[in-house]
């Protein structure tokens, strides 16, 4: 197996929404093969980081370099100035100017997304554009119609910024709030928990900014719950419109017991806009972590198909 290299790159200044420059981090796997010109981009979940992706990278590297970004906020890319930036245009700009760092590095290169929960959302912005060229997409159990009560169980534990007296402890902590990724062993657990982790004065911390759930918690705390899912169902109609602009292949994973992606709108997606190809994993929740031997085939074969 290949350690990635951690890099960076300058993003930010006018008009982003910070103002001002800052690093976005990303973990870089070499491609094996001797035609570098395909790259697999990931892009995590809400409150994770580039790491999560190793073992899906390990795997396509045959073929693929692959980069996977801790989103800003997140990881060891820099924080915001204002924490109201935390959102989708903030994270989608950022991505706009890795993908046009990517283009720079080998102008012929070919762009493949794979994008869980949120890094789907942001994929969704990208790939609906036609001057981003995406090669193939892959959205992991996100879609245009996010459940109210999904956003609620998520707001219990997002920016508490809790601190644990041991490595171990905070490992069984994020387990806990973890269930819906599924059966994972000890090791995986360890693996998927560790580059979240940083000691500071004898504890454990979470290594994210806990200021990224302030623009979440100012919509799911609105005191009016009416009005705020008025804003969550505009936003799934911008939503649907982006999905609807697709015209790359679309992959759609799904948890089985998925309480964010209902088999609904998982359905409707494979019916309009890009049409994508739906793959359901039973005993999985929101989200697969593209651990298991059959999550991690299913994205290799959609990409690797010709």
């Amino acid at each position: 197996m290949q350690a990635p290299q951690l890099q960076h790159l300058t993003v930010g200044g006018a008009p982003a929404a910070t103002g001002t420059p800052r690093r976005l981090a990303y973990w870089d796997w070499s491609c094996q093969a001797a035609d570098h010109r395909s790259v697999v981009v990931c892009v995590h979940g809400l409150s994770r980081q580039g790491l999560d992706f190793d073992t899906l990278a390990q795997a396509l590297r045959q073929r693929s370099r692959v980069i996977a970004v801790d989103v800003a906020g997140r990881g060891h890319s820099d924080w915001l100035a204002d924490p109201m930036g935390y959102q989708i245009p903030t994270y989608a700009g950022d991505l706009a100017a890795l993908v046009a760092h990517l283009r720079a590095e080998v102008p012929d290169v070919q762009i493949d997304w794979v994008g869980t929960s949120m890094g789907g959302l942001i994929g969704m912005a990208m790939a609906a554009q036609p001057q981003m060229a995406l090669r193939r997409l892959v959205l992991n159990d996100v879609g245009p119609v996010i459940q109210w009560e999904a956003l609620l169980r998520i707001g219990t534990y997002l920016g508490l910024n809790p601190s644990f007296e041991s490595e171990q402890a905070a490992v069984d902590y994020l387990a806990s709030i973890s269930t819906g990724f599924g059966p994972h062993t000890p090791e995986q657990w360890r693996a998927l928990s560790l580059p979240l982790l940083r000691q500071r004065d004898g504890r454990w911390w979470f290594h994210y900014d806990p200021a990224i759930a302030t623009p979440f918690k100012a919509m799911t705390a609105n005191a009016d719950e009416a009005a705020a899912r008025q804003i969550v169902q505009a936003g799934e109609t911008a939503l649907w419109g982006l999905y609807d602009a697709i015209q790359v292949p679309t992959l759609l994973l799904r948890g089985a017991q998925s309480d964010l992606l209902t088999p609904e709108t998982a359905q409707h997606m494979t019916q309009r806009g890009p049409k994508a190809s739906l793959v359901t994993f039973n005993g999985v929740g929101h989200a697969p972590t593209l651990v298991a031997h059959d999550q991690v085939a299913a994205v290799r074969d959609f990409l690797w198909a010709v």
